[in-house]
Parts: C-alpha cells; sequence; structure tokens
C-alpha cells in the first residue's frame, strides 16, 4: 500500500476508535503511534493493514483491550527516578504546606497515574509532612488515566511485594501491610485520599484550584499542537503559586512565559501569574483550530467590554458564592480588585456593606426570582452618604437549577439629592408665601392710616411702590426657580424612560424567542444561532457558527431560500414568509414558516436575520 492511502486507512482507524470507544488519539505523535498499532497488528497473522484491522476490530471487540494496553504504555512505579521525588519532599512540598493557613485544604493531581504507584507516592509525601490526622482532614488527590483497566488495579491498591521495594523502608512499614500472602496493600486512609477517575488531558475540562500538578512522562506522547492545549490547560488548573512537575524528559516548549523555573533539573514549575476570566473561557472552549479559538476570544473580550462600560455596578457570583464578575463600576466604588475574582463572597466588605447580601441571594435562590432593595443607604468618608437600589436576580440556565446569581447596584445619590433639594425648595417657597400674606396684611394696615394726611400719604406710596417692586423681583426669582426644578424633573423623568427601556430590551432578549433565528452574514455564514434552533435541527450553536447555513444538515429545505436571502442581502425590500417543509432533529416531519429580514447597521457589512417557526 501507498504512503498516502496507508496514512488515510491510519487516520480512518483513529476516527473509528474516536466514535466507537471515546478514545481521541488525533493528538499523539503519529510515528510512535504506528510503531505500536503494527506491534498490536503482528500478532493478529490475518491482519495485514489498517483497513483489515478497523474491519476485525468490528468483528471482535474484545480487541479493543489488549490494543490499548498496547498503544497506552503504563510504565510507572513508586518513587520513579528518586532524585527528583527527594526534591519534592524536601522543598515542593514543605513550601506547599507553608503557604496555606492551617485547616486550607491542599490539593493534588497526578495525570497520567497508570496503575497509580506515583499517586500514592505523592500521598505517602503529605501523609509524612502532615501527621495522619491533618492529612485525612485536608488532603485531596485526584489521579487520572484514559485506561480504565489501569485506574481498577489502582482502585484496589495492591501489588505484588517486588513491586514496592523503590519503596523508602519508613514508608513501606507504615504505609503498607506486611505482605505475607505476596501482595502488598496501601493503608485504607491513604487510599481513601486518592480519588482515581478516567480524565482525557485533550478533551475534558481539567481540574482546577492545584496545588501540585504531576504529570511526568505524558507529555512527551503528543504532537506540538496537542502539547501546548495540555500546557494551557494546565495554567487554568493550577492554583496561583501552584507547582507543575514534568517527567525529565520533557520540557515547556511552549507557555513558557506562564511557568517559572524552579528546578531544572528536577523538571519542577511554579505558576507564573493568575489566570484571567477569558482565560478560563477559553480553555473550556474545545476549539480545536485558531480561527475558532479567535472568534471565541473576541466574543469573550467583548462581552467584558461590554459588561465593564455599563454605568450601573453590576456583580456575578457563581452557585458557590465566588465572584466570577465585576463591572469597572463596582470595583471602583467597592475597592475590588483582579485578586478578589474568584474569593468567596462572605470574605469580601461589599457582602455586608450597604446591604446584607447573602440574605438577598438565599431569598432569591429559594424563590427563584428577583429581590431588590430600594435606597440603602451607605456613608463614607466625610459623613458622606451614598444610596442603592440593589437587585438580586437568580441565573439560570434553561430554566434549570440556579447557576448563580447578577447582583445590581444602581446609584440613586444624585435622585435622592435632586429630591432632597426639591422639598427644601418647596418648604422655602411655602415660608415666602407666608411672609408675603404677612406683608399684604401690613399695607392695608398702613393704608388706613395713610388717610389720615396727604403728606404721609405720598411717602407712603413711594415706600409702597418700592417694596411692589422688590416683591415682582422675588416673585420673578421663585418663578424662575420653579421653572428649573421642573426642567430638572423633566430631565429626571427621560432618564428613567431610558432606563426602563434599555431594561425591557435586555428582558426581551434575554427571555427568548420562540420562533428559531439565524443571524447570517453576507457570505450566508451563521453569525447567531438561538436555542429555539438548536431545538428544531439538533445542531449546537458552537458547531453551526461561522458555516454557511447550506452546508448545515438542519433538516429545512433550504434551496428555495437561496433568492430571497439574496434579495435582503442586496438591499430589496423582502418580508415575504415562506412555508418550507422540514424535518425535525427527532424525525417528525413539519411545516415551517420561514421569514427574511434585512440588517442594515449603521456600521459594518449587512446581513440577513432568518425567522424559523414551525406551523402549528
Amino acid at each position: 500500500m501507498k504512503a498516502p492511502e496507508r496514512d488515510r486507512a491510519f487516520e480512518s482507524l483513529l476516527e473509528y476508535l474516536k466514535e466507537s470507544r471515546g478514545f481521541d488519539f488525533t493528538g499523539y505523535k503519529r510515528a510512535s503511534l504506528m510503531r505500536r498499532v503494527v506491534k498490536r497488528m503482528s500478532a493478529l497473522p490475518q491482519v495485514k493493514s489498517y483497513g483489515a484491522y478497523q474491519d476485525f476490530l468490528q468483528v471482535h471487540p474484545e480487541e479493543f483491550t489488549p490494543l490499548f494496553n498496547t498503544i497506552l504504555i503504563n510504565v510507572t512505579s513508586f518513587f520513579r527516578d528518586p532524585a527528583a521525588w527527594e526534591f519534592l519532599a524536601q522543598d515542593i512540598v514543605p513550601r506547599i504546606i507553608a503557604a496555606k493557613r492551617p485547616g486550607d485544604a491542599i490539593r493534588v493531581c497526578s495525570t497520567g497515574c497508570a496503575s497509580g504507584e506515583e499517586a500514592y507516592s505523592v500521598a505517602m509525601l503529605f501523609a509524612d509532612a502532615l501527621g495522619d490526622k491533618a492529612f485525612r482532614d485536608r488532603v485531596k488527590i485526584y489521579a487520572t488515566d484514559v485506561d480504565n483497566e489501569a485506574l481498577a488495579e489502582a482502585r484496589h491498591g495492591a501489588y505484588p511485594v517486588k513491586r514496592i521495594g523503590a519503596v523508602p523502608d519508613k514508608f513501606r512499614k507504615k504505609f503498607f501491610s506486611d505482605g505475607n500472602d505476596g501482595v502488598a496493600t496501601v493503608r485504607r486512609d491513604l487510599r481513601h485520599a486518592v480519588i482515581f477517575g478516567r480524565h482525557d488531558l485533550l478533551q475534558d475540562a481539567p481540574i482546577s484550584r492545584l496545588d501540585l500538578l504531576i504529570c511526568r512522562n505524558t507529555l512527551m506522547y503528543f504532537n506540538a499542537e496537542a502539547q501546548q492545549r495540555i500546557l494551557a490547560r494546565f495554567d487554568f488548573a493550577l492554583a496561583e503559586g501552584g507547582f507543575l512537575v514534568l517527567g525529565k524528559s520533557e520540557m515547556l516548549l511552549t507557555h513558557g512565559d506562564a511557568f517559572n523555573v524552579v528546578s531544572l533539573k528536577h523538571r519542577v514549575f511554579s505558576k507564573a501569574g493568575k489566570t484571567r476570566m477569558r482565560d478560563r473561557l477559553l480553555v473550556h472552549a474545545q476549539a480545536d483550530d485558531d480561527e475558532a479559538t479567535s472568534h471565541l476570544g473576541r466574543h469573550v473580550r467583548l462581552r467584558e467590554s461590554a459588561f465593564d462600560t455599563v454605568p450601573i455596578a453590576q456583580l456575578v457570583l457563581d452557585i458557590d458564592g465566588r465572584l466570577v464578575l465585576a463591572s469597572a463600576e463596582a470595583r471602583n466604588l467597592f475597592g475590588l480588585t483582579a485578586n478578589d475574582i474568584g474569593r468567596p463572597l462572605q470574605d469580601l466588605e461589599v457582602s455586608y456593606r450597604p446591604v446584607e447580601l447573602r440574605s438577598m441571594i438565599q431569598q432569591a435562590y429559594t424563590e427563584r426570582k428577583p429581590v431588590a432593595a430600594i435606597n440603602v443607604r451607605q456613608t463614607i468618608g466625610g459623613g458622606e452618604s451614598r444610596y442603592f437600589d440593589v437587585k438580586v436576580v437568580p441565573l439560570q440556565m434553561n430554566g434549570d437549577q440556579p447557576i448563580g446569581v447578577a447582583v445590581s447596584f444602581e446609584n440613586t445619590t444624585r435622585g435622592n439629592a435632586i429630591q432632597a433639594t426639591l422639598q427644601r425648595a418647596n418648604e422655602e417657597l411655602e415660608t415666602a408665601n407666608e411672609e408675603l400674606q404677612s406683608t399684604n396684611e401690613e399695607l392695608e394696615t398702613t393704608n388706613e392710616e395713610l388717610h389720615s394726611t396727604n403728606e404721609e400719604l405720598e411717602t407712603t406710596n413711594e415706600e409702597l411702590q418700592s417694596t411692589n417692586e422688590e416683591l415682582e423681583t422675588m416673585n420673578e426669582e421663585l418663578q424662575s426657580t420653579n421653572e428649573e426644578l421642573e426642567t430638572t424633573n423633566d430631565e429626571l423623568q427621560l432618564r428613567t424612560e431610558e432606563v426602563n427601556r434599555s431594561n425591557a430590551f435586555l428582558n426581551a432578549i434575554l427571555g427568548g424567542l420562540r420562533a428559531g433565528v439565524a443571524i447570517l452574514d453576507r457570505n450566508f455564514g451563521v453569525i447567531s444561532w438561538n436555542p429555539r434552533a438548536e431545538e428544531l435541527w439538533g445542531l449546537p450553536a458552537d458547531e453551526v457558527r461561522g458555516q454557511s447555513i447550506f452546508a448545515l444538515d438542519t433538516g429545512l429545505s433550504l434551496g428555495a431560500l437561496r433568492t430571497t436571502l439574496r434579495a435582503c442581502l442586496n438591499g430589496e425590500p423582502h418580508e415575504e414568509e415562506t412555508l418550507v417543509d422540514a424535518t425535525t432533529r427527532g424525525g417528525r416531519k413539519l411545516q415551517c414558516r420561514v421569514t427574511c429580514r434585512a440588517i442594515a447597521p449603521p456600521r459594518g457589512e449587512p446581513g440577513v436575520v432568518v425567522f424559523m417557526e414551525e406551523v402549528a
């Protein structure tokens, strides 16, 4: 078989393994992967090619087990490379413990753990350093691998006596059974501290907030692109100041700026800085190409910028009560910094000042509806006060259990000040009216007295004229003040209406649409794909974004819409409704009413909004 044909057959075999058993080997180095598959095929004389081996696997599913055992080289042992483990015991473990407060949890992960020797080795180091009780209470060790058979062996924690020969004598006596039957068993409390689970470094979300991550002699089996993606996940997984341990045959060829060298000889590194929220989202995105990652990055940055520019202070908390997002206004008002992101709300001053937020959040979770506190007062320096309308809104995913809350603080200090000024002006006006009434009564008395003599009357008339002029001036000033107050009140009313309209607009969008909606660019590429469209056609938004709508297997006959869509893009008035035959993802036949509307933004390229609604 020629090389191109052989390569295509091998890639087809890898795709079959991924689809049938969930093992994705596409990120492994091809040369070594081919050698191991050929090694297994050599044990089957009737199999001469990759295509024939794929056919053999379809007929003999029991062959998967020896194939995976051949590919996944489970080479491990207790305290392998003793110098590196001595460095961990003498330097890294004490540093991790010293950086923690008494009682704080310590989280460790051993990836590619195979049959568990490495995970139990690190468990012994922490148990020896902390003591049995503190170890049981504080340390949690996650041991992961993609080989379920190896994990099953690791969970038993039982090994032939000859395999624990590398364990130091003091550990062997303390943490293992006597081994009289030829099998040594890990002590029960040590075993319970280690959690074994299947985990794919390329596909599964990383375990987070780790103080120590051990990945020895695993990266070298992956190609450069896969290593880059795995190291990005490691950067996310480690807590601030956490340590990464690699094998002695491995180096940080990528993401060097994310890690500091602790010991190059022993391949120990520390996390250089704190992972930003945008990077967390990019880690969870399972994008395999640079274009998709860049597109997601732009969307994340756009959402962060939009969140920061909202003139209302806003906080977003997850279901565990940790701060996820804080707008620029919130950071300025409550003295929050980037280091506060990820901290529990109870550790922040904003949790109880200006209002007790935790009780409001609990009420919002219990009632599953927004909770508000109006005109909350906060005293600041110099005896001044600020006022807020505080609103806690539970966040839900498709109507399920809440996943967090959004907290908004609308600053009403200016409105309160204007209201107080208006009240004082009204009181002053009432006082002025009373004084004016008193003056008029005095003038009437004076007029009666002035009738006695003309000379006194003329003098008095001149004085009254002067007084009337002053009163007219006072009335004009009062009228001007009243007009200014009315203008201020009108501006306040307009501002309130704008805020109400903005809130209604946002609520309308967030509430969702009954029709499936697809927003297309000028090349008919999908920009947005709402949940109803996902429900109708069974295509997630992440998969269709950027693809031509005519290339999607939607179950909707789109050929008749090509002319309509092109007319919308060319600026021709068009809102005709079209009935199109369709088939949902469940195989149900239906008719769908499709309406196309052109988008003509002030800036940017034109587009089309396509509404897809099932006809009852």
